[in-house]
């Protein structure tokens, strides 16, 4: 075959492998652009009847009982509850489980702790929600016995030890991506193993690591299952972990699976819901890669 007719032919090869990449992500941004556009449209509505002020301020929520609230507070607080203490457990575990695979286990050790961790994501939420209940509810009443059975510290636990194996894995490939070469030179400078994890290895990767941060923190967020199981059912305003709560993913649970009639305004708040989930968790990300940037900008 000529030169010339091959290199056609792998022009027109290569031309037809742009467009089916270019199909595909276009699929992927249309598909998001709808799901913005029914989430904020439907929210719309919603908002046409219900004051925002009343939305966010008030301190009542039962969209299905008379009289109607509409006080997305309890909902918001008991969803920040279970993200917050879900983080103080699953970062400082995932990310001391990420730094002892990277720069302290041998390569044997790795070998079968790394996929025994990952194992542990690929549980299904349920069985957490009912391990929460089961397991680890009964554990917290014995030293607090005043602790509600449906509770926001058993349901962060639970999501807490869920989303471990996600920091330490994503956060442990960040940092195997650090070159040898930066270790290398650190301790040729007379650098301890600890000063170059904490000095050279975890900056330099601090970018795959804060992304396993949010994506974690996001995940918390949206958790569904083990939060209807063991958080309770109830919109109650509390800071108090030991107390049944909702949050926002369980209350779309509970009221998806009642006699909702298409178009009400009961309907409506499911769309209101999810809107500001996706708020959040779109801050969140917008968040994260400021304050990446600036710690990049730090160390450049």
């Amino acid at each position: 075959m000529e030169p010339s007719k091959t290199r056609k032919r792998a022009l027109h090869i290569e031309n037809i492998a742009k467009r089916t990449v270019f199909l595909f992500s276009s699929i992927s941004v249309l598909t998001t652009a709808i799901v913005v556009y029914i989430l904020f449209s439907e929210s719309f509505i919603f908002f046409k009847e219900v004051s925002i002020v009343e939305f966010f301020t008030s301190t009542k929520w039962s969209p299905t009982l008379r009289p109607q609230n509409f006080g997305v507070l309890p909902l918001l607080t008991g969803t920040l509850m279970i993200a917050i203490g879900a983080s103080l457990i699953a970062i400082p575990f995932g990310l001391g489980s990420a730094i002892y695979l990277s720069e302290y286990a041998p390569k044997k050790v790795r070998k079968i702790l790394k996929p025994i961790l990952e194992i542990l994501a690929g549980i299904p939420s349920i069985v957490y929600g009912f391990f929460a209940l089961t397991v680890i509810t009964p554990l917290i009443r014995v030293f607090l016995p005043q602790t509600q059975i449906f509770n926001a510290l058993s349901a962060s636990i639970a999501v807490g030890i869920m989303i471990i194996p996600m920091v330490a894995s994503l956060s442990e490939d960040a940092m195997m991506a650090v070159p040898d070469s930066l270790r290398k030179g650190a301790y040729a400078l007379g650098s301890t193993q600890l000063d170059v994890v904490l000095k050279v290895v975890l900056p330099a990767a601090i970018s795959g690591i804060g992304s396993a941060f949010i994506l974690a923190i996001s995940r918390a967020i949206g958790e569904t299952m083990i939060v209807a199981i063991a958080a309770g059912q109830s919109p109650t305003f509390t800071l108090n972990p030991l107390n049944s709560i909702q949050t926002m993913t369980g209350f779309m649970v509970n009221i998806s699976l009642g006699d909702i009639q298409h178009g009400t305004i009961e309907y409506q708040t499911l769309f209101a819901i999810g809107g500001l989930l996706f708020f959040m968790t779109l801050s969140l990300n917008i968040l994260a890669r400021w304050i990446v940037k600036k710690q990049k900008e730090k160390l450049g």
